[in-house]
C-alpha cells in the first residue's frame, strides 16, 4: 500500500477552511478514482506544545503507480487545483509506502 499525507498549516480563516473543505473539497475527493480509503481530521494535537498543523488528510492507494495515475488524471488535477481555495496557510504533501507492523 502507498499513502498520500497532506499536512495543512493554520489558514488565515479557519472557519472558511473547515466549511469549504467539508462542503466543497471533500465532495471532489469522494469522486476521485484511485484511493482505496481516505480520512481527515481538524483535531490535530501535539504530545507537547502546540501542533504546527491545523488539519491532516490521508489517502491510501494500492501502490505508488496507482497514486501517480490518480494524481495525473483530470479529476486528480481538479482536486489539486481546488486546494488554493481554502489552504491559505500552506501545506506539506508527502507520500510513502506503508509497511505493516507485526507483534
Amino acid at each position: 500500500m502507498h499513502r498520500l499525507l497532506v499536512l495543512y498549516l493554520k489558514p488565515a480563516d479557519p472557519d472558511h477552511f473547515r466549511d469549504y473543505y467539508v462542503t466543497n473539497h471533500l465532495a471532489l475527493v469522494k469522486n476521485w478514482p484511485g484511493p482505496l480509503a481516505w480520512r481527515y481530521s481538524f483535531d490535530v494535537a501535539a504530545t507537547e506544545g502546540e501542533a504546527p498543523y491545523f488539519a491532516v488528510f490521508e489517502a491510501d492507494f494500492a501502490d505508488a503507480a496507482t497514486m501517480a495515475a490518480a494524481q495525473a488524471s483530470p479529476y486528480g488535477r481538479r482536486v489539486a487545483a481546488d486546494v488554493a481555495n481554502y489552504a491559505t496557510g500552506g501545506l506539506v504533501v508527502m507520500h510513502y509506502p506503508v509497511q505493516d507492523g507485526t507483534g
